[in-house]
């Protein structure tokens, strides 16, 4: 059998020259890739499969290519309803984990093993919640970012590096639909069919670019990332809540919302399909008090939202007497809508002004985005809050206490603190002009 290094070999670079022999045929330019090369594996569906699976994937060479599908917009949460993984010497392996529980042992399979996915952040923590846990991690949907490649999609990537073209129509299809049909499952194994070749022709763009250091520091940040922390009060993202005018109505609104918070997580259903946001907003505006007026309520139609009627009236009624009610804001470390800063902190708005082009100019210049040169949420905090001291070595300081990482603060740190040094000459100018302003510019000590 034909293996995937062999295959990258004798594919990875698409070409147009005749064959000699056969002038009259032309080889195309890229290779629509339909199915798997060795065909769709059966299902691993019990924990005897799982450890027979963990067993061949253990005995397997080089990177593991590594891919979940999940349930977003049907289900409740973000668990993986499909893994699928391929590594040199084993194949694909396609696992049901709604079957076999945790994925431990093939966590432990991997041991020192280096995951390659593309987009790992959407992946990791499902795979976390099944127990798998990577020791080193290669993710080509970030490497093409710092690559500068226009589109980093995986289909995009590897017709573009590998020209291959690869079919996508199941994206956003509902994985916990059991059993899965063929279809789904041949899109699914292609997802990881060329990971590993896409990877190591990252590498190798990655390092003619002299770039290949950045990323796998970007890789390694993603790895060790700490999981999200809960968010405060989740119902205040509630789509249209700036229509909810009172605080009785915006209390009656985190009712409803944590009560179709409770109902989605029994019925293992995703909240919006039991009640889309904006009819949590209607409901709260307008406090209907029976049945009747709740079913007029725009969103409130069908056979489960008049089953589930009385959970709702109970919600609005609760609101309607409480005596504590909801306020409008709470505190946040988040910092101020940067529209807002120009009345909060006029200084931290001029700087951002500054030094925002000055970010963009210097991602263009390293055929970077800007967000991955520096992450816009540094870039504001560090205007925010900038060192009292100008120096190279106190920006560097700075932008690394708010998690830049060295490449990023090697490339950023001497240009922000030029233009640091520029704007605070040009403040001490004017005070000599006798034009006051606040001591604030002078900067406040990093946090």
């Amino acid at each position: 059998m034909t293996s995937p290094a062999d295959r990258r070999s004798a594919t990875d670079a698409p070409s147009t020259p005749v064959v000699a022999g056969f002038e009259a045929y032309e080889i195309p330019d890229t290779v629509h890739l339909a199915a798997p090369f060795d065909g769709i594996p059966p299902v691993v569906s019990t924990v005897a499969g799982l450890e027979r699976a963990a067993a061949a994937v253990a005995a397997g060479t080089g990177p593991a290519a590594i891919d979940t599908e999940r349930a977003s917009g049907f289900r409740y949460g973000q668990r993986a309803f499909l893994v699928q993984l391929r590594r040199e010497g084993v194949g694909t392996v396609l696992i049901d984990p709604e079957a076999t529980g945790s994925l431990a042992v093939l966590g432990e399979a991997l041991s020192g093993v280096e995951w390659v996915l593309h987009a790992a952040t959407q992946d990791l923590p499902s795979l976390r919640a099944l127990d798998m846990h990577p020791d080193a991690l290669f993710d080509t949907e970030l490497g093409g970012r710092i690559a500068g490649l226009r589109r980093v999609g995986l289909a995009a990537e590897t017709e573009e590096l590998l020209g291959y073209t690869l079919a996508k129509e199941h994206s956003a299809v509902d994985w916990s639909k059991r059993p899965l049909p063929q279809s789904w499952l041949n899109y699914a194994a292609l997802d990881v069919e060329m990971l590993i070749q896409l990877r190591w022709a990252m590498e190798d763009l990655l390092r003619e670019q002299n770039k290949l250091e950045w990323a796998l520091q970007e890789f390694e940040a993603v790895r060790t990332a700490p999981p999200a922390p809960p968010r405060k009060d989740p119902w205040r993202k509630t789509s249209g809540i700036n229509k909810v005018k009172g605080r009785r109505q915006l209390t009656a609104l985190s009712l409803l919302w944590e009560e179709r918070e409770r109902l989605a997580q029994h019925k293992d259903l995703s909240p919006g399909r039991l009640l889309p946001d904006a009819a949590i907003v209607a409901a709260a505006t307008a406090m209907p008090r029976t049945v009747p007026q709740l079913l007029e309520t725009p969103g409130f139609h069908g056979r489960l939202a008049a089953r589930e009627a009385p959970r709702w009236l109970r919600a609005v009624a609760e609101a309607r007497t409480a005596t504590e009610l909801v306020p409008f804001t709470v505190k946040s470390e988040a910092l101020p809508p940067v529209k807002a800063w120009e009345v909060k902190r006029p200084e931290a708005a001029a700087r951002l002004k500054a030094l925002k082009p000055l970010v963009a100019e210097l991602a263009e210049q390293h055929g970077l985005p800007t967000e991955n040169l520096l992450t816009p949420e540094h870039l504001r905090r560090f205007c925010w809050q900038p060192p009292k001291s100008t120096s190279d070595q106190a920006v560097a300081d700075r932008l690394r206490d708010l998690g830049a990482r060295p490449w990023q603060v090697e490339l950023t740190a001497p240009v922000l603190a030029e233009a640091w040094r520029e704007l605070r000459a040009r403040k001490r100018a004017a005070r000599q002009a006798g034009h006051e302003t606040p001591a604030e510019d002078e900067g406040t000590p990093a946090a």
